[in-house]
């Protein structure tokens, strides 16, 4: 299964508390600056899992032709350190697949050549205040491939009317891959917090990105984008994701468990997840 990078490096201001979730009491997290904690409940949920939805397209630059179109989710989680003056640890997993642009059918083969999803055994993100500012550090990968991914500039914030705040994200990748290249992107997350009374899904988000076509479409560039909102539970998946999620990647409904799942990832010791 071929693994991509498709990073998230959050921080925001002012938010708005999320709608849902099971809260589990942390010292930490009552002690946390507002802006940090609702940003944390929002994005990784307050002790149940919550999965972001994702579906779009995949579009040939510079002509505007649509390529692909694409599903599908993450599953999240939050830990709250003892130290409240510790870093919040995020745990989550995602995936997503390659679908027919006109049908929406998952698709294994692309004009002969096989097409495998995204998948991210895991993400481990962990999330710091500072100067009024959330900075995220993601880490990612397996074994000697480990990388650990800094937010430079934090996140910026806008209030969007009386009861909506966007938290924006851009992300410039550029870093050696094996073979003696280079991977290099563009990648821009816009997370829109709405209050819970002003829409019925108050957490959504608007990902794009400008990088190099999938490795199966041929040489060019092209511009991917994804629409993504929260659902609390496997029943508020759309029917054909579900399906295909509990058929051909079932350990992605789940976030990780805990550190010591995410090291054994890592160590490529896990009996699934990263390929052998």
């Amino acid at each position: 299964m071929r693994i991509i990078s498709a990073l998230l490096l959050c921080a925001c201001a002012a938010v708005h508390a999320p709608r849902g979730g099971a809260d589990e009491p942390s010292a930490s997290r009552a002690a946390a600056p507002e802006t940090l904690r609702a940003w944390v409940d929002a994005r990784a949920g307050k002790g149940a899992p919550v999965h972001w939805i994702s579906e779009g397209g995949v579009y040939d630059y510079p002509s505007g032709k649509k390529l692909l179109g694409m599903i599908g989710f993450d599953s999240s989680t939050a830990i709250w350190p003892d130290d409240p003056d510790g870093t919040v640890i995020h745990l989550t997993r995602k995936t997503y697949a390659y679908t027919d642009p006109v049908s929406g059918e998952v698709l294994a083969e692309y004009e002969g050549r096989p097409v495998e999803p995204i998948a991210y055994p895991y993400q481990l993100i962990r999330y710091r205040m500072r100067d009024g500012r959330i900075y995220g550090e993601v880490e990612q990968g397996v074994g000697d491939q480990v990388q650990r991914i800094k937010s430079r500039n934090g996140m910026q914030v806008r209030k969007l009317g009386r009861g909506t705040t966007a938290v924006t994200a851009s992300v410039f990748l550029d870093f050696p891959i094996p073979g003696g290249n280079r991977y290099q992107a563009w990648e821009n997350y816009d997370f829109f917090l709405h209050s819970d009374e002003t829409v019925d899904e108050p957490h959504q988000l608007s990902w794009q990105r400008y990088g190099a076509r999938p490795p199966f479409a041929g040489e060019g560039n092209a511009i991917y984008h994804l629409l993504s909102w929260r659902v609390e539970s496997h029943e508020e998946f759309p029917p054909a994701l579900l399906e295909w999620a509990e058929k051909e990647m079932p350990m992605w409904l789940r976030p990780p468990a805990d550190l010591e799942e995410i090291r054994a990832l890592q160590a490529g010791a896990a009996e699934d997840g990263w390929p052998q």
